[in-house]
């Protein structure tokens, strides 16, 4: 429906595209399959990072890889140790960050990314043990069959006109991320103060600290 009502934008308003977007992305959320996968992924960070001192390696190719650093770069704000590690550069040296007890988080909506899943070939290479956790909109595909565990986004169609452009499957891994984050918080009983001591600058330190109320940007 969206798709056909995006056709003529001459003739249809910027507000009523954003009201169908904003439609059509909250049913996408509210789509996603809630499971025991959750409880499992977040088992692996606690038990690989937490209680054996490895890392998050996050690793997405494109829009996907965008959404990966981001979830690393939270993580690390938020008590577990986590760095984004890109595909193709992994086949050129930097696949070395990864050390015995590290997990990895890997992100594609098709789940036959080609860098992504050589990375699973060359991953195990290096340490045959190393756990995936992935976030796929294809639960069928060779990276969810590679997969410990496979956090299924719904496989909903995008929002955008041409059916191809990353845009509800990215809203969809962002807020799979935030799952991930929050429930690993609240697992490591994250408080203000150890956020303080990540995150010195800005308003958010501020909040942090107790200097400003949160939510009085």
């Amino acid at each position: 429906m969206l798709q056909q009502s995006m056709k003529d934008t001459h003739t249809i308003s910027a507000q009523e595209i954003m009201r169908d977007i904003l439609e059509a992305e909250s049913r996408a959320v509210s789509s996603i399959p809630v499971s025991d996968a959750y409880d499992k992924a977040v088992g692996l960070l606690l038990r690989h990072v937490h209680e054996r001192g490895g890392k998050l390696i996050t690793s997405g190719m494109g829009k996907a890889g965008q959404i990966a650093m981001n979830i690393a770069t939270t993580f690390c704000s938020t008590g577990t140790p986590a760095v984004f590690l890109h595909p193709s550069e992994a086949q050129h040296g930097d696949l070395g960050v990864m050390q015995p007890d590290d997990v990895m988080l890997l992100i594609s909506n098709s789940g036959k990314t080609r860098e992504i899943t050589e990375l699973t070939g060359l991953a195990r290479r290096l340490n045959p043990e190393v756990p995936f956790i992935v976030i796929t909109g294809n639960a069928a595909s060779p990276l969810a069959v590679a997969a410990d565990v496979c956090l299924h986004t719904g496989g909903t169609p995008e929002v955008c006109p041409l059916g191809l452009t990353p845009t509800t499957s990215t809203t969809q891994m962002t807020v799979i991320g935030d799952v991930l984050v929050v429930s690993t918080m609240k697992a490591i009983g994250f408080t203000p103060d150890l956020y303080a001591l990540r995150h010195h600058g800005g308003y958010l330190g501020a909040a942090s600290r107790g200097e400003v109320k949160p939510g009085n940007k």
